[in-house]
């Protein structure tokens, strides 16, 4: 199983959502998880990739304007990712991923 941790400014991006769109990034957050499981590439509706001139980051797409930003850590369970989620809300988070 995954594991995940979050940086404080998750939190408090997470805390500024309103309750549809904290639901949005759940859901999106479950689809992500269940990928990483399979092992196999992420879906598409997720459009996971790097973000450009951020080495090491990656984004993944919630809702149209949603981006959630991320990193993997260090494995907390041998063989399983463990990913850091950095930055959630609109495309404005790429200014600081």
């Amino acid at each position: 199983m995954p594991t995940y941790g979050w940086v404080a400014r998750f939190r408090a991006d997470f805390a500024a959502l309103d309750n549809v769109q904290q639901a949005a990034f759940l859901l999106a957050a479950e689809q992500f998880v269940a990928d990483l499981k399979a092992g196999a590439a992420f879906r598409k509706g997720l459009r996971v990739k790097g973000v450009k001139g951020a080495t090491g980051i990656f984004e993944m797409t919630w809702t149209p304007n949603g981006r959630a930003t991320f990193q993997y850590g260090e494995q907390i369970i041998d063989g399983e990712p463990h990913v850091v989620w950095r930055r959630l809300g609109t495309h404005d988070v790429f200014g600081r991923p």
